[in-house]
């Protein structure tokens, strides 16, 4: 499919580059930024552009992969009638595309993306569309770019997995922030503690969380948790952190 990219950040560049890589055509992109609409379009061996009036009208596809904030400043501006236009936020009504096209939806990636990465990770994509032709075509599209089912999901199902995701990966990696920043001021190597967070991981594919959990708090191990607790004098944002989880599993 031909391909017109909206968007210049994290999400734009992984989604462009899986799409590359799964045999589509960037047609052209899109971006405010104009300088890195330049080193995706570059990067892509396609052309780019930073004013609406200038997105061409012939592509199959066109993906809003914007902040949730700009996805309706930008839908204002376009017209991109019988085409289909999808974007690709979690917590924003597909009904914001309305005026752009008949055939408008959602094409959403549940994962962290930054266009830094030195890999394409794997995604799970979920769709929803204003009609089914439209929503045929954005299954055939996120199932190119995934070995995953493709789910349907509209706006109530994918703010709670938006939820979800936030306990699972942006809380967990505040915790690895902690963790790492406490390692370094006490000369540990916070590579140590990686084949530990591996094997947490690994056993997620077979083992529910919440048999899973160990540690002094679910032990109640009053002694272990006073000596970490005296450790982290020091570190009060760590053990305020310390306090509050290890109150909760306790409770738990």
């Amino acid at each position: 499919m031909n391909i017109v990219m909206i968007g210049s950040g994290n999400v734009a560049a992984v989604l462009g580059r899986k799409l590359l890589k799964a045999g589509h055509v960037i047609q052209q992109i899109y971006g405010r930024n104009a300088a890195a609409a330049s080193e995706l379009a570059y990067e892509w061996n396609t052309e780019s552009t930073n004013y609406t009036s200038l997105i061409v009208k012939t592509a199959d596809v066109y993906l809003v992969a914007v902040t949730d904030s700009a996805i309706a400043t930008i839908a204002a501006d376009l017209r991109l009638k019988g085409k289909i236009v999808a974007h690709t936020a979690a917590a924003v009504p597909m009904e914001v595309l309305k005026d752009v096209s008949v055939n408008y939806g959602v094409f959403y990636p549940l994962q962290s993306l930054r266009k830094q990465q030195d890999h394409l990770p794997e995604l799970t994509m979920y769709t929803e569309a204003s009609n089914a032709e439209t929503k045929k075509v954005l299954d055939q599209l996120a199932a190119s770019i995934t070995n995953n089912p493709v789910y349907p999901a509209d706006l109530d199902r994918r703010s709670r997995l938006h939820v979800a995701a936030v306990f699972a990966s942006n809380f967990t990696n505040y915790l690895f922030d902690l963790a790492e920043s406490f390692c370094k001021k006490e000369g540990i190597a916070f590579s140590e503690l990686l084949p530990l967070i591996r094997n947490t991981v690994e056993r997620l594919e077979q083992e529910s969380p919440s048999q899973m959990q160990t540690g002094p708090a679910a032990r109640k191990d009053l002694d272990t948790i006073h000596k970490h607790q005296e450790l982290l004098k020091e570190y009060p944002e760590h053990l305020m952190v310390y306090n509050f989880l290890t109150e909760a599993l306790m409770k738990h």
